[in-house]
């Protein structure tokens, strides 16, 4: 991944909302009237900041760039009760899962918006009022005032964004048990794939599209023991699997050859974790993969692993994402399992 394409999962902005512009002072002129009445018009509003959910985007890398977000003072108000100009509105386009939190509310506030859906927009700063021109002081015994009034500062606001993923399913293990290959078989996705932990630095997105349905997939970074706490920036990367409904849980079968290598240790390492975190992801619907059965020549040695996981009660499939042996099977197993878990359940993450 290129510095270019860094994924950023956090920023802080300050939205700068634009002042509203200053009422004036003016009177009609008219042929044989010197100082007509009143006629100094409105200022204009001030622009707001506004956020806008895309689903075009993954990552907030704008916003980390750009700190300050300001939007454009409104016109002063003109002769003949002329209102100014309104002005400029700021939009901010972010991924779609992007949390807007108040930033001087404290960590544990609750946040002003969770963008899910895309197109939904949120007014994060709204502009100034205009003043007010002197036609507006106008009485019966007031008949000629000589004043206006300026216009009103914009909000100000200091933001923080955080970003969780929107995915159907979740795939979650060890690093290099095989995630972004399998996430590159079954989408049109194009991780970073290498046989080395670690590869993986960031979340990836694919879209499955099979029988007319499409879901999507999210490749979360290995998890390793601590990550709940931040080992390994572990915590970033539980975070993107708050809103998934189904967790595929990736196991290395080619450990087996490995001297020393207990597949059933590493998958209650990463089942820690989940628990560990908390946000009842260890409830999530599961299904447990043995991942790279292409390299076993002696598949009988995935048996007794195999009938351990199941007296967890969970469902076990293998699978090769180098090959496509299996695959069609785990699409299928996740369109059931997708059809009996409820959508709103991630709106709570």
């Amino acid at each position: 991944m290129t510095q270019a394409d860094e994924f950023i999962d956090e920023a802080r902005v300050l939205a700068v909302a634009g002042a509203g512009g200053d009422g004036i002072v003016a009177f009609r002129r008219e042929k044989f009237v010197p100082r007509g009445g009143p006629a100094g018009g409105d200022g204009g509003r001030g622009g707001d900041v506004i956020f806008v959910a895309d689903r075009n985007l993954a990552t907030l890398r704008d916003q980390k760039l750009k700190r300050v977000l300001r939007a454009g003072r409104g016109g002063d108000g003109g002769g003949q009760q002329r209102t100014g100009a309104r002005g400029e509105d700021v939009w901010v386009r972010v991924p779609v899962g992007t949390l807007l939190y108040d930033d001087d509310a404290g960590e544990h506030a609750p946040p002003l918006v969770d963008l899910t859906r895309d197109g939904q927009r949120f007014v994060a700063a709204r502009g100034g009022r205009g003043g007010r021109g002197n036609a507006r002081f106008a009485t019966a015994t007031r008949q000629t005032p000589d004043f206006a009034t300026p216009g009103r500062p914009g909000q100000t606001r200091r933001l923080r964004l955080s970003l969780k993923l929107l995915a159907d399913v979740g795939l979650v293990g060890l690093p290099n048990a095989g995630k972004s290959t399998l996430l590159r078989r079954i989408s049109a996705a194009r991780p970073r794939v290498a046989d080395y932990p670690f590869t993986t630095l960031s979340p990836n997105l694919g879209v499955v599209e099979l029988d007319l349905r499409r879901f999507v997939v999210a490749d979360i970074p290995g998890l390793i023991e601590g990550a709940h706490q931040g080992v390994g920036l572990g915590d970033r990367f539980l975070r993107h699997v708050e809103r998934t409904r189904i967790l595929v849980h990736l196991l290395d079968a080619a450990a087996l050859l490995e001297p020393g290598r207990d597949l059933l240790r590493e998958y209650e390492t990463v089942r820690r974790e989940l628990e560990a975190y908390g946000d009842r992801l260890a409830e999530r619907h599961e299904i447990v993969v043995l991942d790279k059965i292409d390299l076993l020549a002696d598949r009988a040695r995935l048996e007794p692993v195999e009938e351990a996981l199941r007296r967890r009660g969970r469902r076990v499939l293998r699978v090769s994402g180098a090959t496509g042996e299996g695959v069609p099977t785990l699409l299928r197993a996740l369109l059931q399992a997708l059809d009996h878990e409820p959508e709103q359940q991630r709106a709570h993450a």
